[in-house]
């Protein structure tokens, strides 16, 4: 069982930047490839962002690469995200999720966070 708790969501302008945080229970953390990813209004959740159980491997929705990183600190049990030049569509609510023994996946995650609000405005 992993129990999931993002922080760092917010109201931003647009072109600014935000630092979302994923803080991860239990002891096996590094058994889990994690994954961001977002819900905006009268939309479907969509993946954002994944790392790899080591976080050598990184990869990104296109609509997203070249201004959002994911990262994951192993030590500390903790992924992030790191949002810069923030747009009005990028304003939704921003999961992190787990999933067990894998190194790319977009869907079938099997722990999610509660969720957090990143709003941009314009």
């Amino acid at each position: 069982q992993v129990q999931l708790v993002e922080s760092g969501g917010g109201l931003v302008q647009a072109g600014g930047s935000l630092r979302l945080s994923c803080a991860a229970s239990g002891r096996t953390f590094s058994s889990y490839g994690m994954g961001w990813f977002r819900q905006a209004p009268g939309k479907e959740r969509e993946f954002v962002a994944g790392v790899n159980r080591s976080g050598t491997s990184l990869y990104y929705a296109d609509s997203v690469k070249g201004r959002f990183t994911i990262s994951r600190d192993n030590a500390k049990n903790t992924v992030y995200l790191q949002m810069n030049s923030l747009k009005p569509e990028d304003t939704a609510v921003y999961y992190c999720a787990a999933k067990f023994y894998s190194d790319y996946a977009f869907v079938d995650y099997d722990y999610w966070g509660q969720g957090i609000q990143v709003t941009v405005s314009s």
